[in-house]
C-alpha cells in the first residue's frame, strides 16, 4: 500500500481559498480521490483524479469552486479550494486506489470510500462565516 501525508488545512473565511497537498510514497500509478467528513455525518467524496491526470471527478457541491490536479513527478495531489463555504468544513483525506477513475465514478454516488485502500491520516478545514 502507498502512504499518504496531506497537508494544508486550516481556519479560513466564507469566500477564502486553502490548498491542500497529499504526499504519497511509492509509485504514482493510482487513482486518487480527496474525501470530507464532517462531524457526524459520512465519509463522502469531493474530488478524483486518474493516475494520468486526464480524467477528473467533482462532487456537484464543490464543482466549479475546486480543483484536483497532481504531479507525478513529485509524487503530489492537491486540491485548490476556492470560494469556501462554512459547509465545507471537515477533515479532509487523501486516498488512493489501483481501481481506475472509470470504474469509481458513480453517476449517482461518486467514488465510494470502499473504493480506496490507502488513507492518509487527515487535514482539517474550518471555514467561519
Amino acid at each position: 500500500q502507498v502512504q499518504l501525508v496531506e497537508s494544508g488545512g486550516g481556519l479560513a473565511q466564507t469566500g477564502d481559498s486553502l490548498r491542500l497537498s497529499c504526499a504519497a510514497s511509492g509509485r504514482s500509478s493510482y487513482t486518487m480521490g480527496w474525501f470530507r467528513q464532517a462531524p457526524g455525518k459520512e465519509r463522502q467524496s469531493v474530488a478524483a483524479i486518474s493516475w494520468g491526470g486526464d480524467s477528473t471527478y467533482y462532487a456537484d457541491s464543490v464543482k466549479g469552486r475546486f480543483t484536483v490536479s497532481r504531479d507525478n513527478a513529485k509524487n503530489t495531489v492537491s486540491l485548490q479550494m476556492n470560494s469556501l463555504k462554512p459547509e465545507d468544513t471537515a477533515v479532509y483525506y487523501c486516498a488512493a486506489t489501483i481501481l481506475p477513475i472509470t470504474h469509481i465514478t458513480r453517476p449517482a454516488t461518486g467514488p465510494r470510500a470502499a473504493d480506496f485502500a490507502s488513507w492518509g491520516q487527515g487535514t482539517q478545514v474550518t471555514v467561519s462565516s
